[in-house]
């Protein structure tokens, strides 16, 4: 469990994160959203101790992070694949955190395997790896002490559609052995297959600390789909009813501002023939991108 607690971090007059308060729970992935600039990667910072922070407390499993006596027992966590010696192989890379944290080496073999990190790729040094196979290495750091709470900061950057399945499979597998898994990323389409639980922060402070169906339930607008043989004359009935009309990326019309009765009774005033007409529920990105928009809490930085 890791649980924030009026969590803040200042740089000089800048604040990054400003009183949160949050509790990510085991058993379940949480999401983790906001724009660039919300404070998403200082308090994941702040979560692993990489950064002080000015007031406010934050714990791992009732500690804080400097207080567990072998971390990567407690947390495992993937916030830059990249930093990773490049002499050095992914086999030596993992060894040498095995040793640090009194893991067991057989535990190397167990997490490469896991990965999908064949023996061969794990003993060459890791400047010639691609970033799907320096993605899979960071995972497997992360897995390495069989961790209880794993924090993952974008994990599907760099797999392919294969690699992409992969993770998300592991992330629930991990959370449904009881683990607490605290997932951030920016590809909503992901974020909502992946994740069972969403915190949303803007500006440093919190927005939103909910189950995902409910976050979308909440937050969306009424929208239906409706397609016909005579599409733009339709388009223009619609329109002429003020209703807001757009292309559906599958085709078709997405409407907002009337219901499907009122469609279809307007479709049959003017003697149209529809071939779909069904309710459309809003997808996350739909939801995120229109919270993200129309907040004022919400701003860019050069750095979160």
């Amino acid at each position: 469990m890791i649980e924030a607690t009026e969590l803040t971090k200042r740089y000089g007059e800048r604040t990054a994160v400003d009183g949160l308060s949050f509790t990510v729970r085991p058993g379940r992935v949480t999401g983790f959203l906001g724009p660039n600039g919300a404070g998403k990667s200082t308090t994941m910072r702040l979560i692993l101790g990489l950064d002080t922070p000015t007031s406010g407390t934050v714990r791992v499993g009732g500690r804080r992070y400097r207080e567990l006596v072998a971390p990567l027992r407690v947390v495992g966590s993937l916030l830059d694949a990249g930093g990773v010696h490049g002499g050095r192989s992914a086999h030596a890379h993992l060894a040498g955190l095995a040793a640090s944290n009194g893991i067991p080496r057989r535990r190397v073999d167990e997490v490469l395997a896991t990965v999908g990190l064949d023996p061969a790729t794990a003993r060459r040094r890791t400047r010639g790896f691609s970033l799907g196979m320096g993605q899979r290495l960071g995972i497997a750091c992360a897995l390495l002490g069989e961790p209880e709470v794993l924090l993952l900061d974008e994990p599907v950057n760099g797999l392919d559609t294969e690699g992409i399945r992969w993770i998300r499979g592991l992330m629930r597998s991990l959370a449904a052995e009881g683990r607490t898994v605290f997932l951030s990323s920016h590809l909503m389409s992901e974020m909502e297959l992946t994740a069972d639980h969403l915190i949303v922060i803007g500006r440093g402070r919190l927005l939103a600390d909910t189950g995902m169906r409910e976050f979308i339930e909440s937050n969306s607008r009424a929208r239906t789909l409706v397609r016909a043989a005579e599409a733009e004359r339709l388009r223009d009935v619609l329109d002429a009813a003020g209703a807001s009309v757009r292309l559906d990326a599958r085709g078709g019309w997405l409407v907002d501002g009337l219901d499907a009765p009122t469609i279809g009774a307007l479709a049959r005033a003017h003697d149209l023939t529809l071939h779909e007409l069904a309710p459309r529920r809003s997808s996350l990105e739909d939801v995120y991108t229109a919270m993200a928009a129309g907040a004022g809490d919400y701003r860019t930085e050069v750095a979160s």
